[in-house]
């Protein structure tokens, strides 16, 4: 059974909700970026339940959702493998940033959300 978007579990859209509020620093930097149609035309959203996960960011026309990783990530690879794992098996492209990459060189970070969106750069 495929998982969607709007198969929600109610403590992860209360979840959400507060991550929404409380974005980190480099989610701030780059959802200046993605939202509003502002990156290529791509719808974007922000902290969006899929299944029990809840992603950075997610462009439903492309499926493709974002994250930003930051230093914590590096102390949870398995359990980043495992949420990975099951949003691709639902047909989900993953693509990770890191903060170091946001802040340092946000175009290159923009560049390779893109190329995971399928637009061509020269």
């Amino acid at each position: 059974m495929s998982t969607t978007v709007t198969k929600r579990l109610p403590k992860t859209i209360t979840f959400a909700r507060a991550l929404r509020t409380e974005q980190t620093t480099m989610e701030k930097l780059l959802w200046r970026k993605l939202r509003s149609h502002r990156f290529h035309d791509m719808k974007f959203r922000r902290q969006v339940p899929i299944g029990p996960y809840i992603v950075d960011f997610y462009c439903a026309a492309k499926k493709l959702v974002v994250e930003v990783d930051g230093g914590i990530h590096a102390l949870r690879q398995t359990y980043d493998a495992q949420r990975e794992a099951f949003l691709c098996q639902d047909g989900y492209t993953v693509v990770r940033v890191t903060n170091n990459l946001v802040q340092e060189w946000l175009p290159e970070a923009l560049e390779k959300i893109g190329r995971a969106a399928g637009i061509p750069y020269d």
